[in-house]
């Protein structure tokens, strides 16, 4: 938006920033877009990430190599969550933008776009941006009830810890000698281990059929005595790795079905991130398909003006959408190839490589900024129209 050439203010609950989480991807349909809002933040990012050339896709058991890929055709740019969020914040930092921390937003009126804090202040603006995440208060003002979540029927146990505890082990050495990425792949359940600054920081995520209660939480303990019965049958070698784990995080896969607005009712309030488009982790799209409806909005903007917030935003959600899901498919396609690869190696089959990859390089050539010029003639007219009737097509 800034760049564009709004006047942006953040609101942020959190008091303080911390290095939370573990791995994050960024594919090079991202960085095309922060390169040219943040000059250098590219460079900056590449150097903080995974520098491993591929990814090793393996047989649950015993760890056999099934299918390697280029990690950039895969995730792009693997890095630690937190140290792109600070990457990010420099950025933002650099450009004069003010972030308001320990200000939560309580409340969101449409009409006089505005928002509400805690502590009773009301701000107002031209358009109301909500990128609440997960547990967004504004998908609820947008859709008009209470959306709960469903249970995607998995959940991913993860940790993050200091790759020293595994170099003096030969068994276990080998995933800190270099940066790298190997994935396991089983019935109903997978893991994935990354290894970050050269060796000294480990990763690894083992996602599996889960019925509890949905809960969901970024924070939320994981039990490392069920972690240990999962990886009983897992290949010795990343098992013992996971065995040397102290403790890790229990994170409920939930899903939401596609709504079908991300714009409020007076046009002026819009979602964009994981609060309308919430990924799945093996979309490995998430964070970059957020940053393209970051770039798409503020184009939209820009084409329609400050007087006409309402065509922006509705062409916005009609050029996002198809694209969006497109990415979220993607990453339910992957999860169900890895979960059911290993039947047809038990009826006696092999195993096609090519069936085990990603395949997210189609969205990677892609500019969004410029897909939005080149197609706001045709959307916008389509839009005005609507808009002139009040007969707003769904999403879906």
């Amino acid at each position: 938006m800034h760049h564009a050439g709004f006047e942006v203010v953040v609101f942020e609950k959190v008091r303080q920033f911390q290095r939370l989480g573990d791995s994050l991807g960024l594919g090079e349909n991202a960085f095309l877009l922060l390169d040219r809002w943040s000059p250098f933040l590219r460079d900056r990012l590449i150097e903080i990430g995974n520098k491993s050339e591929f990814m090793q896709i393996r047989r649950w058991h015993d760890g056999k190599l099934l299918a390697q890929q280029p990690l950039m055709d895969m995730a792009g740019y693997i890095g630690h969550r937190g140290d792109y969020h600070t990457g990010f914040l420099q950025a933002v930092a650099e450009k004069g933008i003010p972030v308001h921390m320990g200000t939560e937003v309580i409340d969101y009126d449409d009409s006089t776009p505005s928002v509400t804090l805690k502590n009773g202040e009301r701000h107002f603006a031209d358009i109301v941006i909500a990128v609440d995440g997960i547990k967004s208060r504004a998908r609820e003002l947008v859709l008009g009830f209470d959306d709960k979540p469903k249970s995607s029927g998995y959940a991913c146990f993860r940790a993050f810890f200091d790759g020293n505890k595994l170099k003096g082990d030969p068994v276990t050495a080998e995933f800190v000698e270099n940066e790298c990425v190997n994935i396991w792949i089983g019935k109903d359940m997978h893991c994935v281990q990354n290894t970050l600054r050269g060796g000294d920081e480990f990763n690894w995520i083992i996602t599996h059929k889960d019925s509890a209660d949905i809960k969901e939480s970024w924070s939320q303990p994981g039990d490392m005595e069920e972690v240990r019965r999962l990886v009983t049958t897992l290949d010795p070698r990343i098992a013992r790795a996971i065995r040397k784990t102290d403790e890790c995080l229990d994170w409920k896969i939930c899903y939401r079905d596609p709504i079908p607005t991300w714009v409020s009712k007076n046009h002026k309030v819009a979602l964009i991130g994981d609060c309308c488009h919430p990924h799945l982790p093996t979309s490995a799209q998430g964070a970059s398909q957020a940053t393209e409806s970051a770039a798409v909005l503020a184009q939209c903007l820009l084409l329609a003006g400050k007087d006409n917030v309402p065509l922006a935003t509705r062409v916005y959600e009609k050029i996002r959408f198809p694209r969006v899901r497109r990415a979220q498919t993607n990453g339910e396609d992957l999860r169900d190839r890895w979960h059911s690869a290993l039947d047809k190696v038990n009826e006696g089959e092999e195993i096609d490589p090519s069936s085990l990859l990603i395949r997210n390089a189609v969205l990677y050539d892609y500019d969004a900024e410029a897909d939005t010029r080149k197609r706001w003639p045709e959307m916008s007219a389509l839009v005005s129209e609507e808009l002139r009737t009040g007969n707003i097509t769904p999403l879906c």
